[in-house]
């Protein structure tokens, strides 16, 4: 399980869960206040005149109104950090009530897309459709996607886009966004491409990640002679969170085997599957909610220990 370090903030996540899910419960037992009205009587002249009592209306009783927007999706945003070289773009997945509840903080993941796209295949490929679908029939806790773009990987400034992201993104999205800005509630995975590059930040920058998902990966030639060196320079109590999955009819399924191999060897916990499907956006599109599934249940878990 991940390891806490910040006990104020994993109590406000299990506010935020309880806030979340018992809104929606409470929306029915809101009742209008009838309004009453003054009684008229007939009033006899007395032969001097007298004072009589005025009947007012009820103050009326305010009533709550239930967040609405706890019925709505979320949005996506897009944004770019200036300060990089090139310029560090990004799409970003606020969750449903985001605005109108500023108090709540929530955990992010950077969810890295594959070779040859750009920062909207993930949306494209339903995540945030599924995102909000799980989140309205109250199946997940809400969390923060970004979503970085690594448009230039065969250009010149492609090597530069992992040091664009931790030491630019990441402390960028703690600055202006409500993230919970603590390694157990900072999640990267990727697809292909993305995989590779979830493996060597998540290892290489450990401090920073603590949850690490590798879906069809497609590691870096460079780096694979050194992935037992990353792996054991990682202190047994800080070890991530890993989720590995690939499919049968891969084209890195040998590398996969080899790496989950490793992490067997060196008694590594991490959740391993294989799965019918090729290196495509069809098995990516048609695991999406259950890599959802997989993020969102481990911070649930961390809420629950507490």
């Amino acid at each position: 399980m991940r390891r806490l370090k910040n006990r104020k903030q994993m109590v406000l996540m299990i506010r935020l869960r309880r806030t979340l899910f018992l809104i929606p419960l409470l929306a029915g037992l809101w009742a209008c206040v009838p309004s009453v009205e003054p009684v008229s009587t007939a009033t006899t002249i007395p032969p001097t005149p007298t004072q009589t009592a005025t009947l007012l209306p009820p103050t009326p009783t305010p009533t709550a109104t239930p967040l609405g927007c706890l019925t709505q999706p979320g949005h996506v945003e897009q944004g770019t950090v200036e300060e990089t070289k090139p310029p560090q773009e990004y799409l970003i997945y606020l969750p449903p009530c985001y605005d109108e509840m500023p108090d709540l903080d929530y955990p992010v993941l950077y969810l890295l897309h594959g070779q040859t796209y750009t920062s909207d295949q993930w949306v494209r490929l339903g995540t945030v459709a599924v995102m909000d679908r799980l989140f309205l029939e109250k199946e997940v806790s809400p969390f923060i996607i970004v979503f970085p773009d690594d448009r230039y990987w065969n250009v010149e400034a492609g090597p530069g886009f992992g040091q664009r992201l931790v030491d630019h993104l990441v402390p960028y999205i703690d600055r202006n966004y409500r993230s919970l800005a603590d390694r157990e509630h900072r999640a990267i995975g990727g697809m292909s491409r993305g995989a590779g590059w979830a493996l060597r930040l998540g290892l290489r920058r450990w401090e920073l990640f603590g949850t690490l998902g590798l879906h069809s990966l497609a590691a870096f030639g460079d780096d694979r002679p050194f992935l037992r060196n990353w792996l054991q320079a990682i202190p047994p109590e800080e070890w991530p969170e890993i989720f590995i999955d690939t499919g049968e009819n891969d084209s890195e399924l040998g590398f996969n085997l080899l790496f989950e191999n490793t992490l067997t060897q060196l008694g590594i916990p991490h959740e391993w599957h294989l799965y019918p499907g090729a290196h495509d956006e069809a098995y990516w599109e048609a695991h999406a909610e259950e890599y959802l599934r997989w993020y969102a249940e481990g911070w649930a878990e961390q809420a629950e220990e507490q």
